[in-house]
C-alpha cells in the first residue's frame, strides 16, 4: 500500500465497522468484473456526518457511504436520495463522483449504503501537506478556483438535467430558516442567551430569492478534492447529502461560512480551523466579487444569508454534539463541540447586530 494511501485512510474506527464479508458478496453479486481476492475497508477520517469507507479489492477501489450510527433526525442521511442525485448530477457536473450501486437491504449493513467511483485528490483542511511549496499566488489560485466551482454548479440546468423532483424553490428560504430554528430546538442541550434574540432577528428579515440553482448545501474548500500536481485543479466535489435546488446565495453564504480569514477574530478561527486562514487566500468580500463578477448575481441581501450561514453551521455542531452528549457516538472530537456551538452562536449575533458583512 502506497504512502499516499495510508495518509488518506485509516483503520476503522471501533463500532464503525461492519459483516465485511456479506458486504462483499454483495458487491460481486451486483457489481461485473471485480477482481479476485479478499475485500479490504479502510476508513476516511475526515467529516462529522455520513460515514465513508474505502473498499479496495485487488486493484479495484470504490467509496461506500452510509448514514452515522444512532437515531437520526428525520430524512437526514438519505443515502438513497443521494446515490440517486449523483447519477443525475454526474453527467452534467463531472465534478461529482459517479455511482456504481444503492443498496436498500437493511441485512447487508444494517443501514442504507452506495457505492460510488473514488477520486483521488488532497483535501485541504487545516494546513497544506507537507512538502508543498506554499506561496501566496498558489494561495489565490485555489481561491479562485473554489469561486469559479460554485458557479459552475449554480449554472447548471437542472431542468434539464431531470432535478426537478430534487427540491422545492418557492419559499425555500423561509422553510430554511423555520427548519434550522427548529433542528436547533430539538438537538438543545445547554441554554445559550443569544439564540431567542438570533432566531428572532432571522425570522423578520427574510429578503426574496433569486431565482433557484442547483446548491450544494455543504459547499466549502475540505468537500473539494485537488490534483496533487496542481492544488488550483479540482479533480472531484464530495458530500452531496444536502444537495437541492434553492437559493444559490445562501449555497454561497454557507461556504463562505467556513472561510476563514487571518483577521477573523480568534473566537471564530478557533471553531472553524482552515488553510484559508493563511496569507494568499482571498478575503471573504473578494470571494463575493468574483462570484458577482462570474455569476451576474446581486449580492446586496448578503448581511443576512451570511448571518444566517453561521447559525445553521452551529446547528450542525449542535446535531453532533447532542448524539456525542447521548452516547451516541463515541468520537472523542465530539466531546468539545458544545463550546464551539457556543462561539458560533455569539458571533452569529454580533454579526446580525453589525448590520454589515
Amino acid at each position: 500500500m502506497s504512502e499516499q494511501k495510508e495518509t488518506e485512510t485509516i483503520p476503522v474506527r471501533p463500532g464503525e465497522d461492519f459483516d465485511r464479508e456479506r458486504l462483499s458478496g454483495y458487491l460481486r453479486e451486483h457489481l461485473e468484473d471485480l477482481p479476485g481476492g479478499s475485500l479490504e475497508v479502510r476508513q476516511f477520517p475526515a467529516g462529522a456526518s455520513n460515514l465513508t469507507y474505502l473498499l479496495r479489492i485487488g486493484d479495484w477501489e470504490a467509496v461506500l457511504r452510509r448514514p452515522p450510527l444512532g437515531p437520526l433526525p428525520p430524512k437526514a442521511h438519505d443515502m438513497e436520495r443521494e446515490a440517486t442525485l449523483l447519477k443525475k448530477l454526474h453527467p452534467v457536473f463531472p465534478l461529482a463522483p459517479k455511482p456504481y450501486l444503492l443498496c436498500t437491504e437493511p441485512g447487508v449493513l444494517g443501514a442504507v449504503f452506495y457505492v460510488m467511483e473514488r477520486r483521488k485528490g488532497v483535501v485541504l483542511d487545516g494546513d497544506f501537506p507537507a512538502g508543498v511549496d506554499v506561496t501566496e499566488d498558489l494561495c489565490r489560485r485555489i481561491s479562485e478556483t473554489v469561486v469559479e466551482t460554485l458557479v459552475r454548479l449554480h449554472a447548471i440546468d437542472w431542468r434539464e438535467a431531470g432535478l426537478e423532483s430534487f427540491g422545492r424553490p418557492e419559499g425555500f428560504l423561509k422553510r430554511q430558516v423555520e427548519g434550522w430554528i427548529r433542528r436547533y430546538d430539538k438537538a438543545k442541550t445547554d441554554d445559550i442567551p443569544q439564540v431567542e434574540l438570533l432566531t428572532r432577528w432571522l425570522t423578520g428579515h427574510i429578503p426574496q430569492s433569486p431565482a433557484a440553482t442547483v446548491i450544494h448545501n455543504d459547499f466549502k474548500l475540505n468537500n473539494m478534492l485537488l490534483d496533487p500536481s496542481d492544488l488550483s485543479s479540482p479533480t472531484a466535489v464530495v458530500d452531496w447529502e444536502m444537495t437541492t435546488i434553492g437559493d444559490p446565495l445562501f449555497d454561497l453564504a454557507v461556504s463562505l461560512s467556513y472561510w476563514v480569514q487571518p483577521d477573523d477574530p480568534a473566537e471564530l478561527r478557533d471553531i472553524l480551523p482552515s488553510v484559508t486562514g493563511r496569507y494568499g487566500f482571498i478575503s471573504r468580500e473578494r470571494f463575493l466579487e468574483l462570484y458577482a463578477a462570474k455569476s451576474g448575481r446581486d449580492l446586496s441581501s448578503m448581511h443576512f444569508y451570511m448571518t444566517f450561514a453561521y447559525f445553521k453551521l452551529a446547528v450542525i455542531i449542535q446535531q453532533i454534539y447532542a448524539r456525542w452528549k447521548k452516547g451516541q457516538t463515541r468520537d472523542p472530537r465530539f466531546a468539545s463541540f458544545g463550546e464551539r456551538v457556543r462561539g458560533l452562536i455569539r458571533y452569529a449575533a454580533q454579526f446580525a447586530k453589525a448590520g454589515r458583512i
